[in-house]
This record gives C-alpha cells, structure tokens and sequence, in this order.
C-alpha cells in the first residue's frame, strides 16, 4: 500500500514535495489574468516593468508563506511580515494596474486563512474583501462584485484547513506524548514488580543462607535441606521474573501466605497467618494487588524490623463505601530506620489506587502495622483470619 501524504509535516521524499508543489501551485490559475494584462502590452514600458517586479514578489512571497505553513511553519512574527507584503502589493497593483489584478486578492485571502491564527483570519479576510471591493469601484465594480464571494469562500475554506492542519499537528503530538507516558508507565510497572519479586526472594535466599553457614560443619543435613530450599526459591524467583517481563503474572493471595509463613518461619519468627483466605467475590485484580502488599509486608518484616512476632489477619468489613476486604500485617520490631516511604510502599500505594485500594503504614506502640483495603463485592459469610 502507498504511503499517505502526511498533514501538517514537512514533505519526507520528492514525491510527497510534489504532491504538496502541485496542490499549491494548481492554484496559481487566477494569476493568468494579470499575465494577460501585462503580455497585452495595455501599459508603458516602466508599468510593464514594474508590475511583473511586483507579481513576481508577490507570488514568491505567497508559494513561500503558504508551503512552509504545510511543513515547518514560520515564527509568528515572519507570518505577519510576509502578510503584511501580501498586504500592500495586492491593493497597489490592482489600484495602479486595472482591475484584472483584483485575483490577487483571492491568494490574499488564502494566505491569511491558511497561515493567521483562526481569530486574526475572521478579521482579515472580510477586511480583504472589503478592500477588493473598494478598489474595484474605481476599476470594475462587476467584477469587483463577483470575487467578493470568491475571496471570503475560498478565504474561509482555507480557514478550516489551516485549523484541521493545526489540529492534526496538536494530535500527533498528543498521541506521541501518549505513548511517551504509557511506555514510562510500563517501565514504572516493570520495575514495581522486578522490586517486589526479587526483594522476597532474594531476603529468603539471604536468610536460608546464613542458616546454612550457621549450621555447617556441625549440622551438615539441616544445611544441604537449606541450601535444597535456596535452589528452590532461586528457581521460583527466576520464573516469576520472566513472567513479570511477560507481563503475565497474577500473585495469588493463597500461594503469598504460604510463602510468608515459610519467609517468617526461616527468619525466626513467630508467624501468625490465616489459614486459606475467603476470596469469593473479589477481582483478580484485587487479590493480586492484595498479594503484593503481602509479599511487600512480609519482606520488610524481614529484611527491617527485627521483630520476633509477626500476626498476619485477612477480615472483610462494612464500611460506609460499601464492603471491603482487609489486610493486616503487624509485627513488633523497630519498623527500620527509613525516614519516609520507600519505593515497595509507594509501589504498593500505587497498585491499590488502580483497584479503589487504599494502604495505611505506619508505627504503633509496639511495632509497625500495615493495612492494605480493597473493595468487594457484597457477601453474607464473613472471612476469618487467625
């Protein structure tokens, strides 16, 4: 299939700045009357002279405005220069040459339409009118009539097509700009989820190894069974990373507690989590970004706290916005010496609010609690947590 004639852009390769020369230059039929007008030789040699100098400027000066408007357009100031020459010249040769130069307005017309903002161009075109008109009361005030609708049609036409270019160029570079954000997003997304997979996995791998040193050379069973269990959670972390890059991985809430009484466990601490979650009416959605701030939760308690008690509960409730279910992880440790949110909650905020979540973070009086809250759909039995 051939490639389209883009609007608004300058011309890529010579057949695109042949369509744009040729839908300029068609145009340029009105011109044959001045042409005319100066071949009949009807003036003195000084007038001929002049008025070709004069068409000629003219008519480079409109080819220029009117196809660098279809391209890369002049500064605003350049726009009103050129149309201020057009400006003058037109009513000049028509005045001194007869009113077989009154055409000129109609390019006139079509520069100010194709090249001034749409609000000057409602002004400047009928002011042009108005002007041909005048002019041809002294010259041919039948003709003069007969292009007055001429010049504000094709005036006003060009109006339209220089705002549907305008807008054509503004959309291009929204949707340029759109896919700008969605690819920053995608990035964003990628690497929530690279942190929060690897940050688990690697603070389990980091724990079952220094068991294994601790127990080694006088438990050298209870290491190998530690050192099997690093291999497993390496493997596992490998392929939930390249799910994650695939952009297919759903975390379930049921496989998250498992893994966090396991990560609790080999950390030394006492684990207190449900058994399988109620999960009747909740979204997929929901329950994978429940699963993250589970698996974000347990990983901090890990890796920060310090704590020795870990209470993990799952409840639904009814709230005044309808029925939600609810995430707790509290433990009794330090809660780390961040000063502010680190990049797994504000991720973790972030994948709430695209459900209707909200997370709460903070430190109680013994310890640190966090809660994540999703909406659900209305249930009579309620869920139980430990």
């Amino acid at each position: 299939m051939p490639r389209r004639t883009p609007v608004g852009q300058p011309p890529a390769n010579l057949r695109e700045l042949l369509i744009k020369g040729l839908w300029i230059t068609v145009w340029l039929v009105f011109l044959s009357s001045p042409v005319e007008d100066l071949v009949g030789g009807g003036h003195s040699t000084a007038a001929t002279v002049a008025g070709s100098c004069g068409l000629a400027v003219f008519v480079g000066v409109y080819l220029a405005l009117v196809f660098r408007t279809m391209g890369r357009p002049f500064s605003r100031r350049v726009v009103f220069g050129l149309g201020g020459v057009l400006s003058v010249l037109a009513p000049v040769l028509a005045w001194t040459l007869g009113s077989a130069w009154l055409g000129l307005f109609v390019y006139l017309a079509v520069a100010f339409g194709a090249t001034l903002p749409l609000r000057a161009a409602y002004w400047a075109i009928p002011a042009s009118a108005v002007v041909m008109y005048l002019i041809g009361l002294r010259t041919d005030e039948k003709e003069a009539r007969g292009l007055v609708v001429l010049v504000l049609l094709i005036g006003f036409a060009m109006a339209g097509v220089g705002q549907l270019v305008r807008t054509t160029i503004e959309l291009r570079k929204a949707r340029a700009t759109v896919a700008q954000l969605a690819a920053n997003e995608e990035r964003l997304r990628l690497a929530r989820d690279l942190h929060d997979l690897l940050g688990h996995s690697l603070s389990l791998i980091t724990l079952k190894s220094e068991l294994a040193g601790r127990m080694l050379p006088g438990h050298p069973e209870q290491a190998a069974r530690q050192v099997a269990d690093i291999e497993q959670v390496s493997r596992q972390a490998l392929a939930d990373v390249r799910e994650a890059v695939t952009g297919y991985r759903r975390p379930r809430l049921a496989a998250e507690l498992a893994g966090a009484q396991v990560a609790l466990t080999a950390a030394e601490v006492i684990a207190e989590v449900p058994a399988e979650p109620d999960l009747a009416g909740v979204p997929e959605e929901t329950e994978s970004a429940l699963a993250w701030a589970l698996r974000e939760a347990v990983t901090n308690v890990v890796r920060h706290s310090g704590a020795s008690r870990c209470a993990v509960r799952l409840l639904r409730h009814e709230t005044l916005d309808g029925p939600v279910l609810e995430l707790t992880v509290e433990d009794n440790g330090s809660g780390g010496s961040g000063k502010g949110p680190g990049n797994g909650l504000t991720g973790l905020t972030e994948r709430l609010q695209k459900v209707g979540g909200t997370l709460r973070a903070g430190r109680i009086k013994r310890g640190f609690r966090l809660v994540a809250r999703v909406p659900t759909a209305p249930l009579t039995d309620v869920g139980s947590g430990a």
